[in-house]
């Protein structure tokens, strides 16, 4: 299969792609032969262009097949009819990139809680209910790749993004915990913490990197990631400009609190992390082994 048509033939949803980054993967999976379910919310003013069709009409301009989709995707319902769609138009699905998020900046003490749930319900429930919509199908034919768009913010924290941040932790634990269970079945999941300006970020980046940090510059490692060429699975990939670095959790040894637990919380904040590891199972094993004491689960 030639490089640029890696892609040829199969099926991809991907949400929050009418701007911005969604925009720029979902141009590049259709240019390397996918079919897609385009989707980003629709406006509420049904005299204004819907940005879903408009990649739609950019990808069939070009060549390609592409639906649109309007669906919120925190609506009751929204994922499963994403799957439907993929299969009724297309009569398939092997991909799934899960892309569309909100945020609205504020420290945590002048944030609504109403505020913190829709952020959480959008950035991460509705994640969870589309890939729990697609998950049998892409176990059943033993074959899938999922891309979850995540965010550094997720990993380390950041000042006015409680909400934000927390959503895209939980991503991390579903990313890891799904590449665990889909392994075994051909369903390979990766969680992608984009570095590039759209206007959820425009504010974050200086004006001089906006040429470099263009969603377009991250797209071909998107559209590696949801190919069969790529074997990687529960990876976190932080990515922009057109270069990448990996993320873990990492550990240190293990050592003894003994009675003076001051003095060895001094030493354990400065021990080097180095160890990673699979699963939680894995992690206790390791710890327990640490003690010198049979596993035990």
């Amino acid at each position: 299969m030639l490089t640029g048509q890696r892609l040829q033939g199969r099926v991809a949803i991907i949400t929050g792609a009418g701007k911005g980054l969604g925009r720029a993967w979902a141009l590049q999976l259709a240019a390397q032969g996918a079919r897609l379910v385009v989707n980003n919310r629709g406006s509420s003013d049904q005299s204004e262009t819907r940005s879903a069709d408009t990649v739609v009409e950019q990808i069939r301009a070009a060549g390609g097949e592409a639906v649109a989709n309007y669906d919120s995707v925190e609506a009751e319902g929204a994922g499963a009819r994403l799957v439907d769609q993929a299969l009724r138009h297309f009569g398939r699905l092997d991909i799934v990139v899960a892309n569309a998020g909100i945020d609205r900046a504020a420290s945590f003490h002048k944030l609504a809680m109403s505020e913190f749930e829709q952020i959480m319900e959008v950035n991460f429930h509705s994640v969870a209910r589309l890939l729990h919509a697609a998950w049998p199908l892409l176990r059943q034919q033993a074959y899938g790749r999922v891309l979850v768009s995540g965010s550094t913010a997720g990993l380390y924290g950041n000042h006015g993004q409680a909400a934000y941040a927390s959503a895209k932790a939980a991503l991390l634990g579903l990313v890891k915990t799904l590449a665990t269970e889909g392994l075994s079945r051909g369903v390979l999941v990766n969680l992608l913490a984009p570095y590039a300006i759209t206007q959820l970020t425009r504010d974050a980046f200086p004006a001089a990197l906006a040429a470099r940090f263009s969603g377009a510059a991250v797209a071909p490692l998107v559209a590696w990631l949801v190919s069969e060429q790529c074997e990687l699975s529960g990876q976190t990939i932080i990515c922009g400009a057109g270069h990448a670095r990996l993320a873990q959790t990492l550990e240190s040894e293990t050592i003894d609190l003994g009675e003076d637990i001051q003095g060895a919380m001094a030493r354990l904040v400065t021990m080097p992390c180095e160890q990673s590891q699979a699963t939680a199972i894995a992690e206790f094993q390791a710890f327990s082994r640490s003690l010198g004491e049979p596993d035990s689960a």
